[in-house]
């Protein structure tokens, strides 16, 4: 008997669990693709777009250029998961039948029930966002003048909104724009909850790179032109990019599966409440010890492997395969300039420079290759 198995999501999860699958399961299996885009984003390397829109095209990969042709990939939004019937609802109102279903849907902003914040903010979760990003920058720049410089806000100081702040900052220096750019964290230091030693070295570049940074003062509402504060004087702005966290994807809000903040619970082998429903990636929060796995690329390229070679074992009724993530550091960019810390391998604790800044681009070519090919990498290079 032919089984079924379903993949939901062409981001990192996605694209690097159907490499797996394509691997481990046999020709008696049917293998489909499902997503909203016919192309897998590099989405680390999404903020280069608000610089450069000319970068996308070497950080979508098509999904043809991904998948074998014995796997079918269907183009459309996943709007409904039914565990009970086992089926996959689509957009257009067409179901696709499961044995086993693995959900690498990813996630969606955040807004946390800040007054005005959904409404009035952009957000970077895809192509689209990065480019609109983009636009609102160009056409606030061009209406701006050295007296009254436009201003761009970037809410959040985590990993996205350090690395858009530096790509808007290199937008400004490269085209001469009369642009004022605000790094906010409601926390008391960016990139919260890490290294002291990182968080510094990565203070010291924005502000290098003319990035006003302001913390400990979370957002209470957000208008059509100012964001307001707890305690601070408002923040009036031309451009407000969102970038504060993440939540589950629509999709799974009537999925009748564990989930907090609609993202899947997950064990260490990403089966779910339903043994017939993995969950790996954004999408998921996975077992992991005292800590649930973080919501990173780095963890979902560990996760995919594991994830494709689980469901083979599940079909075949073997014993399954326990995740743990390893941590093997982090990289962050500042326009050209890269900052990394905690490097497995690398004796220095934190470092920037040409290494930094190579290994940034290195981690991300790595990756275009394992799904597609080095020759695509190496043409990729330049732009990552």
């Amino acid at each position: 008997m032919t089984a079924k198995v379903v993949v939901l999501g062409a981001g990192y999860a996605g694209a690097g669990a159907i490499n797996q699958l394509e691997e481990e399961l046999d020709s008696t299996t049917e293998l489909t693709w499902v997503s909203d885009t016919d192309y897998h984003l590099v989405l680390h390397e999404s903020h280069r777009c608000i610089r450069d829109p000319s970068v996308q095209e070497n950080i979508t990969i098509p999904v043809e250029e991904i998948k074998s042709p014995s796997t079918r990939f269907i183009q459309s939004e996943v709007v409904d998961l039914h565990v009970d019937d086992q089926t996959v609802e689509l957009a257009d109102g067409d179901t696709i039948d499961y044995d086993y279903v693995l959900v690498t849907l990813g996630s969606q902003t955040a807004y946390y029930g800040i007054d005005g914040m959904r409404e009035n903010s952009l957000t970077l979760k895809s192509l689209d966002d990065a480019l609109e990003v983009h636009q609102a920058v160009k056409t606030a720049a061009k209406d701006a003048t050295r007296n009254d410089p436009a201003k761009v806000v970037v809410g959040g100081a985590g990993l996205s909104g350090i690395q858009s702040a530096g790509e808007i900052a290199k937008f400004r220096d490269e085209h001469r724009a009369p642009i004022d750019i605000y790094l906010v964290e409601a926390l008391d230091e960016i990139f919260p909850g890490n290294d002291p030693e990182v968080q510094g070295a990565l203070r010291k570049r924005l502000q290098e790179a003319d990035i006003e940074i302001m913390t400990d003062d979370p957002i209470v509402e957000a208008t059509e032109d100012a964001i307001h504060f707890d305690e601070g004087d408002p923040l009036s702005y031309d451009v407000f990019l969102w970038t504060g966290g993440i939540t589950g994807r629509d999709a799974l809000d009537g999925a009748d599966l564990e989930k907090e903040h609609n993202r899947v619970n997950a064990d260490a082998t990403f089966q779910t409440s339903d043994d017939r429903v993995f969950a790996i990636g954004d999408s998921a929060i996975i077992e992991q010890n005292d800590n649930p796995a973080p919501p990173t690329a780095q963890a979902a390229w560990q996760a995919a492997e594991v994830a494709g070679k689980n469901v083979a074992r599940a079909i075949e009724n073997r014993p399954m395969k326990r995740w743990t993530h390893k941590d093997k550091g982090t990289v962050i960019s500042i326009g050209d300039k890269a900052v990394a810390h905690d490097v497995m391998g690398v004796p220095i604790n934190t470092f920037g420079s040409f290494p930094a800044e190579n290994l940034k681009k290195l981690i991300a070519a790595r990756w275009i290759a394992d799904i597609t090919s080095w020759k695509r990498a190496m043409t990729a290079w330049s732009d990552l």
